[in-house]
Parts: C-alpha cells; sequence; structure tokens
C-alpha cells in the first residue's frame, strides 16, 4: 500500500433489519468464516459503512455496534435517522435483508480496560450503541457491576429500551436503569447530574452521545471530584473525507528518521516530507492500528516519546492525552528530523 491509497474494506450482507425505536434501527451482519478475524472487534467499537451517492459517488459514516462480541451475537450497528443526515435516512429507505454494503473493520478507542471493574455509563440518544455493547458485554463475561444513566427526548425516542428492561431483570443488583427524559426533566445539565454521578464517581466513567450532553458530564464530574482523564468519551462525528476513497496528498512537515516501538520490535524508518507517519508504517509492511484516517477514531494513536510532530487534525485526542504526549499517526507529519513514538 502507497501513501494516498484508500483503506481495504470488505463486502457484508445485512442479514436484518430490526427496528429499535421511531427513528432507529439495528442492521444484523452475515459475517463469512473467513472474514471472521477481520471483524473480530471489542466492546464499544464502530464499524465505518460506504453509502451510495448521486452527488459524491459515495460517503462514509461510522456506527457503533450494540452487539457484544463475548455473547454469540451477530455483529449489529445501530442507525439513528437525523434530521437532515443523507446516510442515517438512505438507510433507513434502502437497507433489507439481503443488502451488501462495503464496510471497513471494527475500530474505536471507546472500549472497557476490563469487565471486572464497576461502570457508570451515560448515554444520550444514539450515544446508548457503544455503551449497550460494553454493557452486555461487562454482564456476560465479568464480574463488575453497571450504573446506566440514560438521556432522551422522549419514551419514543428510548432505544432498546425493552432489552434494557430485560437485561435489569436479568442482572440484579449488578445493573441499575436510571433514565432521564427532557419532557419532563430538561436538557441534562452539570448541577442536574451532579447527584447521579456522586454515589459512582469510583466508578469508571464512560460517557457517549452528543457533544453538549459530554460537556454536561464533564462538568457534573468535575464537580465532585473525577479528573478530567477519569472520565471516557465518545464523540459522533461526521468525516470530513471519505476513507474509502484516495486520499489527497500532504504538503507540510519535514524529512525524518522515524524510530517506532510497535508489537515489541523497535525499526527505524526514513519518513519523507509531507508524508503522513500511518502511511510510513504501511510502506514498512508493519502492521499499525488505524481505521479512519480522519483523525476522528483515535484508533492510530500512539505515544510521541521524541522530537516534534504537527497533526493535521484531531477530534479524538483531548488536553490531558496530548499532555502525555499521545498522537494520532494518520494525521502526523515531522517537525523535527528524528522522531519516536511507541504503541507499547
Amino acid at each position: 500500500m502507497t501513501a494516498g491509497s484508500p483503506r481495504v474494506f470488505h463486502q457484508l450482507r445485512v442479514q436484518a433489519v430490526i427496528p429499535e425505536a421511531a427513528d432507529a434501527c439495528s442492521l444484523v451482519f452475515d459475517v463469512p468464516h473467513e472474514l471472521a478475524g477481520a471483524f473480530a472487534y471489542q466492546p464499544g467499537q464502530f464499524l465505518t459503512l460506504r453509502i451510495p451517492s448521486d452527488r459524491d459517488g459515495s460517503v462514509a459514516r461510522c456506527y457503533s455496534m450494540c452487539s457484544s462480541p463475548l455473547t454469540g451475537d451477530p455483529l449489529t450497528v445501530t442507525v439513528k435517522q437525523t434530521p437532515g443526515g443523507y446516510a442515517s435516512h438512505w438507510i433507513a429507505a434502502n437497507v433489507r435483508p439481503g443488502t451488501v454494503l462495503d464496510v471497513l473493520p471494527p475500530a474505536g478507542m471507546f472500549v472497557p480496560s476490563s469487565l471486572d471493574d464497576d461502570y457508570l455509563l451515560l448515554a444520550a440518544g444514539s450515544g446508548i450503541t457503544p455503551v449497550m455493547s460494553i454493557l452486555k458485554s461487562v454482564l456476560a463475561a465479568g464480574s463488575g457491576r453497571v450504573v446506566l444513566v440514560y438521556a432522551n427526548r422522549d419514551e419514543r425516542s428510548v432505544i432498546f429500551g425493552p432489552v434494557l428492561k430485560d437485561l435489569a431483570a436479568g442482572a440484579g443488583s449488578r445493573l441499575l436503569v436510571v433514565h432521564w427524559l427532557d419532557v419532563l426533566q430538561g436538557l441534562p445539565a452539570g448541577p442536574q447530574l451532579v447527584p447521579l454521578i456522586r454515589p459512582f464517581r469510583a466508578c469508571r466513567i464512560y460517557a457517549s452521545g452528543p457533544d453538549p450532553f459530554l460537556s454536561a458530564v464533564r462538568e457534573a464530574a468535575s464537580a465532585v471530584g473525577v479528573p478530567p482523564r477519569g472520565v471516557r468519551v465518545e464523540r459522533f462525528l461526521s468525516l470530513q473525507h471519505n476513507p474509502f476513497d484516495v486520499a489527497e496528498p500532504v504538503a507540510a512537515g519535514v524529512a525524518a528518521m522515524l524510530e517506532v516501538t510497535l508489537d515489541g520490535e523497535t525499526r527505524s524508518l526514513p519518513w519523507p516530507a509531507g508524508t503522513r507517519m500511518l502511511d510510513v508504517l504501511i510502506d514498512a509492511e508493519l502492521d499499525p492500528p488505524f481505521s479512519c484516517r480522519e483523525g476522528i477514531c483515535g484508533a492510530c494513536a500512539c505515544q510521541l516519546t521524541g522530537g516534534k510532530v504537527e497533526m493535521a487534525s484531531n477530534e479524538v485526542l483531548d488536553d490531558a492525552d496530548l499532555a502525555d504526549g499521545y498522537i494520532l499517526a494518520c494525521q502526523s507529519v515531522a517537525l523535527t528530523p528524528e522522531v519516536s513514538v511507541s504503541y507499547e
């Protein structure tokens, strides 16, 4: 693969389309045996789908898995129709059992560190999708307890309502589900979330949903003494470019030598000026983790241990990550003649 090449994708057949709420449905994929390895995933990850478009040829959208890799569930993503959202409306109108879609392998960093920890999961709207994957995985294969705070506009907007009810009934004291309905309680804001977060501030806190909701969660968590790194978030953002297409070349940075530690091995590689770090690693036939190539998913994150780089885009690493030296390989070009990074 050379610099600027599109991602390697696969075609998957939709096995079933399941209505989940008034404006949401789940797509169940049939993964053939020969692709089982390519589509092995962790709880909380997502798939990137190619959606046909008369105007642009195609667009790419990321949808989280609601299924768990630990329960025998088939690979399933959930799609909520958004106002003016071309891809989500196309899926609702056109995808049926038997539809074949182009799909990139699973990616994402919104993954639980241990299934035996206790979790406070907070979700708003379709943010419940990766949270469901984590929740089901903890209950099925771990020993931790889970508290879920789930915000929606109204009852009709609640995705997975019956499933959550059944899970709560079967899990006993291991699962507590708290519903927040905007029509009754108003939009969730920091002060209103404080009483819900305070009793569980010692848990691992994961939050998923639109930016205003995530800001409210961070504000509430900070108010009860949770440090910024204590809240793991998943943001839903539109891709600026299509990872299924050939990327435009980047003209920036300087030529450098790249020292990379990956899979227990350290290599030194020439790094041409203007080339993204990820392409250097791929061209050297290493196997770096990556997915979206857009600075959105965080799959290609590594730690800068020497030298300096510049990132063209970053929508996933927060200030604490940057302070710890984390960078996105898909967005980085060299600013110094020597750069070293580690994936360990």
